[in-house]
Parts: C-alpha cells; structure tokens; sequence
C-alpha cells in the first residue's frame, strides 16, 4: 500500500470504511466484467449499496446519503453498470418515494427490481389543464370496495412505453381545496384501460408520451399514503426529482462539459473569444459539481431540502448554454442535423447523442421537472423569504374553480 493511500484510509470515519469494505466485498464477489448486469446490481442492493441512505433490508445502510458518491466513484472506477442510465424514474423518484411513504410489502415488491432495471417506472403527473400547477389536476378516482376506478389523462410521461409500473396522482375529492382532495398510488401500466401514446420532440424521438385511463382499476393497497394526502407524497417525489435531475455529480470535466471539450478539440478554434467562452462554462460547470457535492454532504436523511432547485435551474440554464456553444463551434455543420429525425421510440432518455441533439434536447431541461420560472419561485419564496405569488383558489374548493 502507498503511503498516500495509508494516509487517507487512516483519515476515513468508520462509515467510509464500512462502505468501502462493502464495495471490495461487491467486486470481489461479483466482478464487473464476468457478471450479469441484473446479478451485480442485485447483489449491489443486498449489500446495501444501491442507496446507502435507505433503510438496511432496502438497499440501504442508514447512512448519510452524501457517502453514496464514494460508492458511485468507487464501482465506476472498476467498470461496474451504471444504476440508473435505463431507470431514471425509478431511481430518482419512486425509489424515495416508496421508501418515505410505502408499506414494508410495497418496499419488499418494488425496490430491489426497480434498482436491478427490471422493472422501469415512470411518473403521472402532469396533464393537459396542470403542468406548472400540478395540484389543479382533473383525473379522477373513485373508490370502489378495494379498488379505485381512475379515469382521465396524464401527458409528458418519460419512458411511460416502457414503464412496468406508474407514479400516478389522482383526485379523490373534488370538494375540499386542490391540494387536499389528491391521493398517490403506484399503476400497473400493463392493466386493461392504460393506453400509452407517443409525443414525438425536436429530436425526432418519443421519450415523452400521453397516458389515457378508461375505468383503470387499482387496488388500494397500491396506494402510497393516506386518502388525500396524495399532495404531501408528490412534494417527496417532485423534490427528489430535481435533485436526480439538477443534483448529479459526475466526475471533473465529465457529462455535458466534457462532451463540448471534445467539441473545442475536434474542432480547434484559434480565437481567445471563443477560448474564453468555452473556460468560462468549464469553471461554471466544475462550481455547480462542486456545490452539488456540498449539498449532498449537508443533506439529511429524508426529503431533499430547496438544494434540488438550486440545482435543476443552474443545470437547466448551463446545459442549454454548453449545447449552444458546442453548435456554435461545429460552423455551418452545426446548422444540419446528421441523424435525422428517426420518429423513434428510445427506451432511455439520451442527454446527449451528439451536439445537434444535445442543443434541441437541453431545451426540455428548463421545462421538465419544474420550469425555470417556477424554480425561481420555489427559491424565492423559500430560500429568500419573498413574498408569494396571488393564489384566489387556495381555499376554493376544486369543483368550484374555474378551468377551461
């Protein structure tokens, strides 16, 4: 052993070293390059490893969620797959949410095949009259016995072709305010009455998709939380959401900043102007790693603070000025479109395929998960201590809410 390394394993706390006896445990037992990518993360959650935050039993250690990232670093450096490059959904949102509000059956049933990518979730939210106001939605459900009979349609769900199992919030109550009539349940996006139908974006692909439900029959005990309470579950998964979109820490000089380095190589441009551009985004790039990395140490176990929507706007605004300066590099070639528009139906969601799809893609970043605009409020009003936006129908039952 080096002695840099007698150093820093010294200067480890116990969790870290734990976690680190985990990992060598994991690849000792199941080498990356010999083993089923299904194998290794299934063996990977029954070490604890998969959300080291979690409860032990459910892919957990009860640790602090920022050693998650010696964990990360520590498996990629040996080539281990990637968790959730197929599930995005699934990780970043229904996994906190099942393990915050589920019942010990639902957490046994679901987690360990959404982290293994053996069952791909999706989320229904959004619907046609309720994208930024997502409590005004109108899809319904009725109780019936032990079941509830849902109808109505949900629209801009990722990966719902796909998905084996939905986040779905619906309305129980019409007559008490918007956020109290809501109640949360987990789909079954195979059962009779869900139709799924593709919305094809600027790139040429249908990632996104309109969900429709005739009579779809769910069994109470599919639900997450109590009758009308399906607000406060939605606050954990929209939370985790922009942390799982806006919070990620690759390593330095990776993801979208790394991919326009290789941009700035290929296409080697002379001028100090645009040398400075590319810099300037680079050190923007490395402050946002670097405060996400902050973040997920400070972070307590639970619900993610307001640190998710620091996050997803700056991504947001620097994703999309990274890709324009990747087009803006490529010269006349930047204005074409080499792969065409495929009208394909992806089974992931590619960030970046190529700079030309990258550029159109990174427009969605400001829109998906909360607009820019509503981020602003978020911190505004919560960080800041701003005063909030007019609501006339916080106190208005829904039934009596105008809508168009």
């Amino acid at each position: 052993m080096a002695l840099t390394d007698t150093v820093r394993s010294d200067t480890r706390s116990d969790d870290e070293r734990r976690v680190l006896e985990l990992c060598e445990r994991l690849l000792d037992e199941r080498p990356p390059r010999t083993t089923d990518p299904v194998d290794f993360l299934g063996h990977q959650f029954d070490l604890g490893l998969a959300w080291v935050h979690f409860p032990e039993g459910h892919g957990g250690l009860g640790l602090s969620p920022g050693l998650q990232k010696l964990v990360n670093e520590t498996l990629a450096r040996a080539g281990a797959p990637r968790a959730g490059a197929l599930n995005p959904i699934g990780h970043g949102m229904a996994a906190p949410t099942i393990v915050t509000h589920g019942s010990e059956e639902q957490k046994r049933r679901y987690l360990r095949p959404l982290f293994t990518n053996e069952e791909i979730w999706c989320q229904l939210f959004s619907e046609p009259g309720a994208g930024s106001d997502v409590a005004s939605l109108a899809t319904r459900a009725v109780r019936d016995g032990d079941e509830w009979v849902v109808n109505g349609q949900k629209v801009w769900t990722t990966l719902a072709h796909v998905a084996r199992w939905g986040l779905l919030v619906a309305r129980t109550d019409p007559d008490v305010p918007k956020h109290k009539g809501l109640t949360y349940f987990v789909v079954d996006m195979h059962a009779p009455g869900v139709e799924v139908r593709p919305l094809y974006q600027i790139t040429g692909e249908a990632e996104f998709n309109e969900v429709y439900f005739t009579d779809v029959r769910i069994p109470d005990a599919e639900r997450l939380g109590e009758v009308g309470e399906g607000w406060r579950v939605s606050l954990t998964t929209l939370m985790n959401e922009r942390v799982a979109i806006g919070g990620q820490i690759p390593p330095r000089g990776s993801g979208f900043i790394g991919e326009l380095m290789k941009v700035y190589e290929a296409t080697k441009p002379h001028d100090g102007a645009t040398r400075d551009r590319v810099v300037q985004l680079w050190i923007r790039a490395e402050v946002l790693r670097l405060t996400n990395i902050r973040a997920s140490h400070n972070r307590a176990k639970g619900t993610p603070g307001p640190e998710g929507s620091i996050g997803k706007l700056a991504m947001a605004e620097l994703h999309k000025e990274i890709t324009e300066c990747a087009v803006d590099l490529l010269g006349p070639e930047g204005t074409l479109y080499p792969t065409g528009y495929p009208m394909a139906r992806p089974r992931t969601t590619a960030q970046w395929s190529n700079p030309h799809q990258a550029f159109l893609r990174s427009r969605a970043n400001s829109i998906e998960g909360g607009t820019t605009e509503i981020m602003k409020n978020i911190l505004g009003e919560r960080v800041l201590g701003l005063p909030g936006d007019v609501r006339v129908d916080k106190d208005l039952p829904w039934s009596q809410v105008p809508r168009s």
